[in-house]
């Protein structure tokens, strides 16, 4: 199962009880925030979620995803987070 952009901002939207307009518009925003980060070579890092990164290889880049200890903890992966 997979939602799509739309689905995200439904649900963002009834969580934060504001307009779906709104919301994609943050959305949106905050997508080209991070295409344009990357597009420079930073990293972008969301607290709780994980970084994501581009690095030179080569002759091409290479996306990178590092999840954090919270996410890794929800799947089972190795963890030090604490938290529920």
């Amino acid at each position: 199962m997979s939602i799509d952009k739309k689905e995200l901002v439904r649900r963002v939207s009834n969580r934060v009880i504001k307009e779906t307009g709104a919301v994609e518009e943050i959305v949106d925003a905050t997508i080209e925030e991070i295409y344009e980060s990357l597009k420079q070579g930073e990293s972008v890092s969301i607290r709780n979620f994980g970084t994501f990164y581009v690095r030179a290889e080569r002759e091409n880049w290479v996306f990178k995803f590092n999840p954090s200890q919270r996410l890794r903890k929800l799947f089972g992966w190795s963890s030090t987070y604490k938290g529920s």
